[in-house]
């Protein structure tokens, strides 16, 4: 990130709000990015004296709950995907897929040990990786649950040789390492004739067993449903379902995956974030809307959300910042996938891949976890996020990342243009080393260019972050979380 010393002209009083954000001619600011190379995205960042952006008012943007507001502020979680399947090494939907019959499928309860898994593991890895939450299937659409059922089915864990219940290691191992638990819960059911045959019935048991979560393990960060999408003209007596999660844990997030064909459709007024399946997400548009939803994109780091011991389609350490700075730019979280084990550890690669992307989230916490969408525009993959105390501008594309085809992507160096500023800049530096950008001469009316030094030791990664410190009034800098694109 660079912290960049400038002048930006300050536009018309009479240069409304949402003339501003469209406008590309606007006040702009211009980065003449010299010759020396890096690899990862870079960062300008406006630094603003006092005040904090405000949400709502003029735009009709809804002010997001205080739990919502805190969601969005964790930024970046673990997605784990854990059960029976993990044994058969060829994803979640191997039952389904394969047509493995009921009873034979269960005969691998009898091998189920998971003696590697570990609740504070997984959560150290989150931690070192620069993740703030870790999402867990307490039962994914074979049925299997990884908690005590209490009697409602005899498909869990406590029914297996691990003899303990998982969740409940699962949540303490992160409350111990400051991560936030979340609990991923299938409303699908393979298994369960009720499913079929008496969906009523089957839709008591589902609420059943979401109390048991919500009243055994103490305060949970939210709730990710899955398998809506598999009946989707049915009465999912959601009211239903949703009200034994406020009773019992008010502050819990609530999610309800659409699923791939319907990334960002929002749903039942009780849910608090929509749901990007494999799909980078898009901007928003709160405008009008009744309460403020949050948004959040999964992903998994090869083609199978669990274990695949023949999937070698991973992602690189560079593609993991990206996705993150992607939906940064957009104010959604990062939710990214592992599939543990079968003994319930994290692989040695997933489990490098992302230590390696926290070092570079490391030196750029600030704006990721509380950087906000602003009316900064950038070119191409450019963007801008807004912190209480700083602007952000994230410079992507300086070099090739580590992809086949090197030949494409890459801007490099050159003059690098962000519009919609509306106030000066006093100084700007790189935060990952510190470096100041340089100033060039002004040239005539126009924006002002600034050259950014580099630096061929810090190459690597895709991304580059910088901040600029901002002199000028911070009610004149609003939040634009609410507006599309």
């Amino acid at each position: 990130m660079i912290r960049a010393r400038s002048i930006l002209e300050i536009p018309s009083m009479h240069t409304s709000r949402r003339e501003m954000l469209l406008d590309s001619t606007a006040v702009g600011l211009s980065l003449l990015l010299s010759h020396r190379v890096f690899a990862h995205p870079r960062v300008l960042a406006f630094r603003d004296p006092s005040e904090a952006p405000i949400a709502g008012g003029e735009d009709d943007i809804p002010v997001p709950k205080p739990s919502v507001a805190r969601f969005e502020s964790l930024g970046y979680g673990l997605f784990l995907h854990f059960g029976l399947y993990s044994q058969l090494g060829r994803g979640e939907w191997v039952k389904h897929i394969d047509k493995i019959p009921t009873d034979e499928y269960f005969r691998r309860m009898k091998t189920f040990e998971a003696r590697e898994f570990s609740g504070r593991a997984l959560a150290r890895v989150a931690r070192t990786a620069g993740m703030r939450y870790i999402t867990l299937t307490s039962r994914h659409h074979d049925g299997f649950s990884l908690y005590d059922t209490r009697g409602l089915s005899v498909y869990d864990v406590t029914h297996t040789p691990a003899g303990r219940d998982l969740i409940l290691d699962f949540v303490e191992g992160c409350r111990a390492e400051g991560i936030v638990p979340f609990l991923y819960h299938t409303t699908l059911d393979w298994t369960d004739p009720r499913f079929e045959s008496d969906f009523k019935g089957y839709l008591q048991y589902l609420r059943e067993s979401v109390e048991i979560l919500c009243t055994s393990y103490g305060p949970i960060g939210g709730f990710w449903f899955d398998g809506k999408w598999s009946r989707k003209d049915a009465d999912w007596e959601e009211d239903a379902l949703y009200a034994v999660i406020r009773r019992h844990q008010p502050e819990a997030i609530i999610v309800n995956n659409t699923g791939l064909e319907h990334r960002g459709r929002t749903g039942h007024p009780e849910i608090d974030s929509v749901t990007f399946e494999r799909g980078t997400p898009t901007p928003m548009d709160r405008r009008g809307m009744k309460k403020y939803l949050s948004a959040e994109m999964c992903e998994t780091m090869n083609f199978h959300w669990g274990a695949a011991f023949n999937d070698f389609n991973y992602l690189s350490p560079a593609h993991v910042i990206e996705e993150l700075c992607a939906c940064r730019e957009v104010g959604a979280n990062y939710l990214l996938n592992i599939g543990p084990s079968p003994q319930g550890a994290l692989p040695d690669y997933e489990s490098a891949a992302v230590r390696r992307a926290g070092e570079w989230l490391k030196m750029h916490e600030e704006a990721i976890y509380l950087g906000r969408p602003c009316r900064l525009r950038g070119q191409g993959r450019d963007f801008a996020l807004r912190t209480p105390n700083a602007t952000y501008c994230f410079i992507l594309d300086l070099t090739h990342t580590a992809a086949t085809k090197v030949q494409q992507g890459a801007r490099g160096p050159g003059p690098r243009h962000f519009s919609g500023a509306d106030r000066p800049i006093k100084s700007a530096v790189w935060t990952d080393n510190e470096e100041r950008a340089v100033r060039s001469e002004r040239r005539g009316p126009g924006p002002q260019h600034l050259e950014i030094p580099g630096g061929d030791e810090h190459g690597g990664s895709s991304c580059k972050a910088g901040r600029c410190f901002m002199m000028a009034d911070p009610r004149r800098i609003d939040d634009v979380r609410g507006f599309p694109p």
